[in-house]
């Protein structure tokens, strides 16, 4: 029986090297048979087993996180990463569709088959380890393609027991795990695919990105990015408060679409800065260091980076840590300066700035003079705000709300 434990000493005692070409060809050579048409019962049995996977492994995905982040099963637990598992696949995706003749087509026959992409490499982020790595593989199976996932090496547990579980459970040849670090991506990165989907940081994307152009490899990028909240001075701060403390500090800031600053008025601050800090009272109570719902920074890498963009700022909230633990307090910031290396990179932690703006055309101005972020976090009730102020912006994932957060 596989277990956590026994996955972990194993790796310790044989590593695995299993990126090179001859590797990746066997896959493809596995595949190339079937290519024209996997057939639809085929895919369905294999998102049915990756289920099947999920439902028997439940406890030991927690433990993994647990170990990984610290993070609970009640608060983010695998119920939470694994419902992005939709195995439904419909039948007529996988027929052809008869498509209208024109007149260079008059005495054909016209259709559009639908055929799978290939051999796919699926590289997954650690953050959310099982539902940022399976959701592309959901994908990859129901269209019919083979894939090669590549989990992140910094959630060592939750990658170590998805190569132990993952050949148990699907078809090994045609969907093989790959662990490893940099140097193991960077080889699999040199091998011809015929899509990339990647998820993590913007700058190891455009590597990703330039390494797949040298073979014209359509690539997916998952990316983060910079993510406002902004507060109008008609909500109810309270209510807002509650949605953003969670947001910000559920898996210890580390989720890509997190709330990474706020803009609002000054004369908004203050009851902000006093809602929050009663909301973490009551979610991790008085010390969160001892909370068993509060998590941990992934490395100490991450920690002494996040420690050193909060460097010279005196906190208004938190700001206690312990490397021993890669323990960082909930941590708020006020009047944050917006030239300031805080402002210039995504903080992907439990810190939360404040920046005073002086009204709704000051936040808009604010936000499209910077990155486009992945999300932005609209909290107000008039709607003209809404139809009149934010329809200005152009992003991916944009938000209005009182009572919901992420």
């Amino acid at each position: 029986m596989v277990t956590l434990k026994s996955v972990k000493c194993a790796f310790k005692v044989i590593p695995v090297k299993n990126c090179d070409a001859t590797n990746i060809r066997k896959v493809r050579n596995e595949f190339g048979p079937q290519r024209e048409n996997t057939p639809l019962e085929f895919r369905l049995q294999q998102l049915h087993a990756l289920l099947k996977m999920i439902t028997e492994r439940e406890t030991d995905i927690a433990t993994a996180l647990k170990q990984d982040l610290n993070r609970v099963r009640a608060v983010v637990g695998p119920e939470f990463e694994l419902k992005i598992v939709n195995l439904t696949i419909e039948p007529h995706t996988c027929c052809f569709n008869h498509q209208n003749r024109s007149i260079l087509t008059l005495s054909d026959q016209v259709y559009v088959r639908p055929q799978p992409l290939g051999v796919v490499l699926i590289i997954g982020a650690w953050n959310y380890p099982w539902a940022l790595t399976l959701g592309p593989l959901v994908g990859a199976i129901a269209a019919g393609n083979a894939a090669v996932v590549k989990p992140s090496e910094l959630s060592e547990c939750s990658s170590l027991l998805l190569r132990a579980l993952l050949p148990r459970y699907l078809d090994k040849d045609l969907y093989p795990v790959v662990t490893g670090g940099v140097s193991e991506t960077q080889e699999l990165l040199r091998q011809r695919w015929d899509h990339v989907f990647y998820t993590g940081s913007s700058s190891v994307g455009r590597l990703v990105m330039e390494a797949a152009a040298a073979h014209l490899t359509p690539v997916t990028l998952e990316l983060g990015g910079k993510s406002p909240c902004y507060i109008h001075s008609d909500c109810n701060i309270r209510v807002v408060a509650r949605r953003i403390t969670w947001g910000k500090f559920v898996n210890c800031g580390q989720t890509c679409i997190a709330p990474d600053y706020v803009l609002c008025e000054p004369s908004v601050q203050n009851q902000l800065i006093d809602c929050i800090r009663l909301t973490l009272l009551e979610f991790y109570g008085a010390d969160p260091k001892s909370s068993p719902d509060y998590g941990r920074i992934i490395n100490q890498r991450h920690f002494n980076r996040i420690l050193s963009l909060m460097e010279g700022y005196v906190p208004v909230i938190g700001g206690q840590s312990d490397a021993s633990q890669r323990y960082i307090a909930p941590t708020v910031l006020r009047d944050v300066p917006p030239q300031s290396r805080l402002m210039q990179e995504e903080i992907f932690g439990p810190v939360l700035p404040l920046v005073a703006v002086s009204d709704i055309d000051d936040a808009i101005r604010f936000i499209n003079e910077r990155e486009k972020p992945l999300a932005l976090y609209v909290f107000c009730t008039d709607q003209k705000v809404r139809d009149n102020g934010f329809e200005l912006l152009s992003l991916i994932l944009l938000l209005f709300q009182t009572n919901v957060l992420l």
